[in-house]
């Protein structure tokens, strides 16, 4: 506890100084694991998009997309369902206007679809982002429409219409909206917002009954999800100050009391497998509070929502020194940041995507849910350097991306950030320099997050391989191997086929012309004979590439 005072006593002077240089804590190590996340709102298309025009829209979210990743960003929560409206074809809820300009009318392509496929191409992750409770102004389309068939579930608050937390359809409606994504898209993650009662609610609700009301929409949409895919990363946006802290006050706003949100409760039930609190404050309001998200963390991943629309001269005060003290603290004590949102951070208001840029400068990977599945997916088989200029690897199963490594050091550290070249990569091949002499590893991640031991590639094996493979090498087209004539001056019984790096995958009688490798995957390989004496000889090598098969 006195170490935790100590702690907490020495971020909270280094918070209010106004001598402290955001500059000087830039040469701290990077993390390999970190969330960094922004929020990318579509409600009136406030950050995207920009046009009803669905080329203009595919080229704005690609420029989007482009300086995010710039900025080292590698989750993207895209607002997909906004209010009781959507950016998809559902069967559920009408078309969002901020597509087409008129709500409920249908664009001529899937914006969701679209933004998944870019962001994957980027080696980003696209969590859906569903507003829950709110559904608008009451005479709106989305409002009016879940009005008029669920009645009983809707509530008017002032002007506008709140899904009533309090009915037991209400669970399971918000269920099928998050089914209906987690079925139809690609989706690393389904991400809820405003899950909690509205602020504004009528009347004194008894807290543990009214907390239980919200507990159970939770519990339910994540023992859905589970049962389409366990994979998925499940989180929420609760108030940023979870309660009252012993020293410091919430000042009457707070998750658990005031709209029973009880989000430090879900992570230690394993409800939740990430919360982004949004921190929009400043000084002994922020720091405190985030060092409370992280002791209450449980094993989850915790990351603070960042006000940066406060950088903002028409949102509010803030200088760029108080979204960057905020960042650096939140990475010493291991832990992401998400900006909100995403049109503040690529405006660059205040420099703050300059100062990303280089907080963010090697990549980082999303930190793997050990607590959903700690095994370990398979290393490829083999790498190679194939023509001097493209590294290729040996394709995994199942549902995988790659991740590449490079460094002047062999073997590369797979530990370090700095060399991490491509993230969540989903081709087995890259073009590469050779000029630079680097080595290279390559590991398989799963939709975990979990990560396999890496397969290694050394800058003098590629030369050496390339060498030889010009001279002795075959190429198959076909799953048989067709062996040369035996040399008569060769001790040779046996042939062993070897992945690159040595590893024997077949060993067969020298007895026929030919060997089947139907059962070995598409990749190089090495063949060896082994005689009676033990003595055996590399031969040359041979790929198997059945995309030529005829």
């Amino acid at each position: 506890m006195k170490k935790f005072f100590t702690l907490f006593m020495f971020l909270l002077a280094l918070s209010l100084s106004q001598e402290v240089k955001a500059d000087n804590f830039l040469n701290q190590v990077s993390p390999k694991h970190e969330i960094r996340a922004v929020w990318l709102t579509t409600i009136g298309g406030i950050d995207w998009p920009h046009s009803y025009n669905e080329t203009s829209q595919k080229a704005e979210l690609c420029r989007i997309l482009d300086d995010l990743q710039r900025a080292g960003i590698n989750l993207v929560f895209l607002q997909s369902r906004v209010r009781g409206t959507t950016i998809y074809p559902s069967a559920l809820e009408p078309w969002d206007g901020c597509i087409t300009g008129h709500p409920g009318k249908a664009p001529n392509y899937d914006p969701l679809k679209f933004a998944i496929d870019e962001c994957h191409k980027r080696g980003m992750q696209l969590h859906a982002w569903v507003v829950t409770i709110p559904i608008g102004k009451w005479q709106k389309l989305g409002c009016a429409t879940l009005r008029k068939k669920h009645p009983k579930m809707v509530i008017k608050i002032g002007e506008d219409g709140y899904m009533n937390p309090e009915r037991p359809e209400t669970a399971d409606y918000l269920v099928s909206c998050c089914r209906e994504i987690v079925r139809n898209y690609d989706v690393d993650g389904i991400h809820l917002d405003y899950i909690r009662y509205p602020e504004t609610w009528k009347g004194k609700p008894n807290k543990d009954i009214a907390r239980a009301n919200i507990t159970r929409i939770v519990r339910e949409i994540r023992k859905d999800i589970n049962i389409y895919k366990p994979w998925l990363m499940f989180s929420c946006s609760p108030i940023g100050k979870h309660d009252d802290l012993t020293r410091y006050s919430s000042n009457g706003w707070n998750a658990r009391k005031r709209v029973f949100q009880d989000a430090q409760q879900w992570l230690k039930d394993g409800l939740m497998d990430a919360v982004f609190p949004m921190m929009y404050f400043r000084d002994n309001n922020f720091f405190p509070f985030a060092l409370d998200w992280k002791e209450r963390s449980y094993g989850r991943i915790v990351v603070p929502g960042l006000g940066i629309y406060f950088l903002d001269p028409r949102e509010g005060k803030w200088e760029a020194i108080d979204v960057e003290r905020q960042m650096n603290m939140i990475r010493e004590n291991g832990l992401g940041h998400c900006f909100f949102r995403s049109k503040f951070l690529t405006d660059n208001c205040k420099g703050i995507y300059d100062f990303t840029r280089g907080f963010n400068s090697t990549p980082s990977l999303i930190p793997p849910m050990w607590w959903k599945s700690s095994k370990k997916p398979s290393s490829p088989l083999w790498l190679e350097v194939e023509n001097d200029s493209l590294l290729r690897w040996a394709k995994a199963d199942g549902d995988i991306v790659y991740n590449v490594y490079a460094s002047k050091e062999f073997p590369v550290d797979v530990n370090k950030a700095s060399n991490l070249v491509k993230t969540r990569f989903t081709s087995n091949n890259i073009l590469i320099d050779r000029r630079t002499s680097l080595n290279y590893a390559v590991t398989v991640q799963d939709r975990y997050g979990m990560e396999s031991e890496p397969v290694q590639l050394s800058a003098s094996r590629v030369k050496k391989d390339v060498e030889e493979k010009g001279k002795a090498a075959v190429t198959m087209v076909s799953n048989e191997f067709i062996l040369p004539i035996k040399p008569s001056t060769i001790d040779a019984d046996f042939i062993i086929i070897e992945t690159l790096q040595g590893a024997a995958v077949k060993v067969v009688s020298y007895k026929k012309n030919k060997i089947s490798v139907s059962d070995l995957p598409e990749g190089m390989y090495q063949w060896r004979t082994l005689g009676r004496k033990g003595r055996n000889h590399r031969m040359g090598f041979f790929t198997i590439d059945r995309r030529h098969r005829i």
